[in-house]
């Protein structure tokens, strides 16, 4: 993929005309998916799809389009011709743009990820075994992730990863069941079979009677996959830079020195860590760390190079959204095989759903429990509970009530294949968090 990128890249080269800039991005996969349903392969696919991005630059002037590739190389190439040609028409009628950036310095460089995916069949046969007597549904999906950038001025970068991503649940009754996910770029059996017989032994507790508490505020425990989501609203606008600018963000309260996190709090952006690309479409290089939260304070934020060129600052190779896409937060001192012991008597929250700011200035966070949420007592697991939403600052769950981070984090790949497989992940730990607000 790489070679045919940079030859068609050479093609629309030799047809600019005058001083236009090219800008071209590449996404691609290989990637081989399976969907399981009652323990069983429902749905087994593999997909290869390759498309090619262009930007033409012509002084203040920009124009965008993009196609799929049919990866024969005389139709390609007469294809992004014809789009070339319809771009430079489209120049004539747009406006400048004032915030217009791209690189100019060229920063070549090439990521290759090792292929250590297992083979697919060995995979499938541990996933089928691990539910033969439950109920299993979810999907599986493994295989390259590619992207590409090159410009007319000489700079060339490429990036593939080999990962493998399981979402998964074991089913009980009705809205019942224990949700899992495990990813990484190499199969570990003795990793999956230890998730599946956590899993397993949640799926046992749900087989008892469903318990219902009165709203208050309780000592909780969040699980990796809950952070997640709880963590996620943050990146709604919070460490960008045009977010920060225009009072948008919801960590506005930091950044006006009103508020805090726990000094335990530590977030980053870290490229090097996760399986996104070192380079964005305009060209600009990602730094392998970027820090976002050290101490529970707020440091450095996210700059695209819109944003850059509004408010004179260096682009960090954010995206245009200026969102995180390889989050990584420091993990505490409580071992994982503690947490239950030191919740005492409390909820344990493995996912939360329909997450949303209920306050953002606030940065007040709403939404529900969903997925294996247990009633702890004395230490134990005692009972299911039934459906509750909660309401909470990150100010208070992530600061003054914070008792401590778990040592063990988890490298969670993002599901999502809208499109293509996602390159956004995240490596957490769970939360220990006294005086949890629930509503209802």
């Amino acid at each position: 993929m790489q070679a045919y990128f940079y030859e068609l890249v050479d093609a629309l080269r030799a047809k600019l005309r005058g001083g236009e800039i090219l800008l071209a991005n590449f996404s691609g996969e290989e990637s081989d998916f399976v969907r399981f349903n009652r323990s069983r392969v429902r749905q087994a696919g593999r997909v290869s799809q390759a498309y090619f991005g262009i930007e033409l630059v012509d002084g203040g002037r920009h124009a965008k389009g993009s196609l799929s590739l049919s990866r024969r190389k005389r139709a390609d190439k007469a294809e992004l011709a014809a789009m070339l040609d319809g771009l430079r028409a489209q120049l004539q009628h747009a406006p400048e743009d004032p915030y217009l950036l791209y690189a100019t310095e060229v920063r070549s460089g090439e990521r290759h990820g090792r292929d250590r995916l297992p083979d697919r069949g060995e995979a499938l046969a541990a996933i089928l075994g691990a539910g033969e007597g439950r109920d299993l549904v979810g999907i599986y999906a493994q295989g390259g992730i590619y992207r590409g950038f090159a410009n007319s001025l000489g700079q060339r970068n490429w990036f593939a990863t080999h990962s493998f991503n399981l979402d998964w649940s074991f089913y009980h009754a009705a809205d019942k069941a224990v949700k899992s996910r495990y990813a990484g770029f190499e199969w570990s059996g003795e990793e999956f079979e230890r998730r599946v017989a956590r899993a397993a032994e949640q799926l046992a507790v749900l087989a008892r009677p469903p318990r219902t508490i009165a709203p208050g505020k309780y000592r909780v425990y969040l699980a990796p996959t809950a952070m997640e989501d709880f963590v996620d609203m943050l990146c709604w606008g919070g460490f960008s830079l045009k977010a920060q600018k225009t009072k948008t963000t919801p960590l506005l309260k930091m950044l006006a020195g009103e508020a805090r996190l726990s000094p335990k709090i530590a977030i980053r952006e870290n490229t090097a860590g996760g399986i996104a690309p070192d380079f964005q479409a305009q060209g600009f290089i990602r730094p392998d760390q970027v820090e976002l939260i050290a101490g529970g304070g707020i440091r450095d934020c996210l700059v695209s190079p819109r944003s850059g060129k509004e408010y004179g600052l260096e682009p960090n190779g954010a995206a245009g959204d200026e969102r995180p896409e390889s989050l990584d937060m420091d993990g505490g001192d409580i071992p994982a095989g503690e947490v239950l012991a030191r919740l005492g008597t409390g909820i344990w929250v493995n996912q939360t759903w329909y997450l949303n700011f209920s306050d953002r200035a606030a940065c007040r966070v709403t939404g529900m429990t969903r997925f294996a949420t247990f009633w702890v007592e004395d230490g134990a697991i005692a009972a299911p509970l039934n459906v509750m939403r909660f309401d909470e600052t990150v100010y208070r769950a992530l600061g003054e009530n914070l008792i401590g981070l778990t040592a063990e984090r988890d490298f969670l790949l993002s599901p999502g294949s809208y499109g293509g497989r996602s390159t956004e992940s995240a490596r957490l730990p769970g939360a220990l968090i006294d005086d949890f607000t629930f509503t209802l």
